[in-house]
């Protein structure tokens, strides 16, 4: 029995010893933290802006002459061919004015042609033949003036483009000037997006004024357009009260996937020569301001505020707080306290940002 209890004794120190050597050893682990620092280099980036989307030519058609809507020859979201008839008015008003016209001017016609003829002879004065020749010009004016009236009870499309919604319908008692629908003309479409002061000074700086840079669509459903687009121009001013000057990009609409209207993104690609770069990982935020831990030559923790020019995916581009031989904290920021020391691996910059699956060159 007495055996018994010794051996389980030593088993029992033996035990214990053994976890406390493993908690220790894990403890050991623990702390052991892995240290990196900024790098420098060149890297692109993608900054979305909100934008605008527009059919190359978008108008509203409208009635050019009061009367009744007799027929629409379209249908809504229709695509319609340039001339081709949209609406007609009932005309018979109209058609009763050209041929009265018409008459007036036949009449005048053969009066100046008699008063020609006599004049010729010496029957009649010169004045008499001007006079004639005046009231068959006037009644020729007329007739036109009624043909064109005539020809506005005729809407036809202006350009090839879709058709968008009624805004009347068959019967109804049109006045001039009444909205009928809208056409859009949307092989091309062009894409506004407004951009900050700051930017765009250094796309000018970059880009001057003849260069055009490409940019990518995002549409709203997180797809990116099929088309390529390009920066055709740039408005003349700023906008005041936002501090944003608005662009505009062209893109080609070949399947007419996009329409007048629609929102999207612009994704452009910017271009960072020299920049300070961090993983996002390595930094805490503390009332809206930016930190990271900083090891300095004793293996002492200091808290850093930093400051943060662009956001990439999975980086941070600095421009103020840091330096390239700074030594910061890459990982168990939570397990750290300012001012206590600790041991760390170092890993280089490179490798530190390998894994992060961000696009840098």
């Amino acid at each position: 029995m007495k055996t018994i209890l010794i051996s389980l004794g030593v088993i029992s120190m033996f035990y214990f010893t053994s976890c406390g050597s493993a908690e220790e050893h894990e403890k050991e682990e623990e702390t052991n933290f892995l240290v990196t620092n900024p790098i420098i280099m060149d890297t692109t980036f993608l900054k979305e802006y909100v934008c605008q989307i527009h059919s190359i030519q978008h108008i509203e058609v409208r009635a050019l002459e009061r009367g009744y809507l007799q027929k629409i020859f379209v249908d809504e979201g229709q695509t319609v061919k340039e001339g081709q008839l949209m609406f007609r008015i009932m005309p018979m008003l109209y058609q009763a004015e050209a041929h009265r016209a018409k008459a007036e001017a036949d009449f005048a016609e053969i009066e100046y042609k008699n008063t020609k003829a006599l004049a010729d002879q010496n029957i009649v004065s010169q004045n008499e033949l001007a006079m004639a020749k005046a009231n068959y010009q006037k009644a020729k004016a007329q007739l036109e003036i009624a043909q064109v009236h005539l020809g506005f009870t005729e809407i036809r499309a202006p350009f090839t483009g879709m058709m968008d919604r009624f805004q009347v319908r068959q019967g109804s008692l049109l006045d001039e000037g009444d909205l009928l629908t809208s056409l859009s003309d949307n092989k091309s479409m062009w894409v506004y997006f407004n951009v900050p002061e700051a930017e765009y000074l250094n796309y000018r700086k970059k880009h001057g004024t003849d260069e055009h840079a490409k940019v990518t669509l995002m549409m709203a459903n997180g797809e990116i357009f099929n088309q390529e687009g390009i920066i055709e121009t740039i408005e003349a001013d700023f906008n005041n009260e936002t501090g944003n000057i608005a662009f505009r990009a062209s893109f080609p609409n070949p399947d007419g996937l996009l329409r007048h209207g629609e929102t999207g993104n612009i994704l452009l690609t910017t271009q960072i020569n020299d920049a300070l770069i961090i993983p996002q990982k390595t930094t805490f935020e503390i009332l809206d301001k930016r930190y990271v831990y900083v090891i300095d030559k004793d293996n002492i923790v200091r808290s850093r505020n930093i400051t943060i020019g662009q956001e990439i995916e999975h980086l941070y581009v600095i421009t103020h707080g840091l330096k390239e031989g700074d030594k910061i904290l890459l990982d168990g920021l939570r397990k750290v306290k300012v001012n206590e020391k600790i041991k760390y691996t170092y890993v280089k910059p490179a490798k530190a940002i390998s894994g992060l699956d961000v696009y840098a060159e």
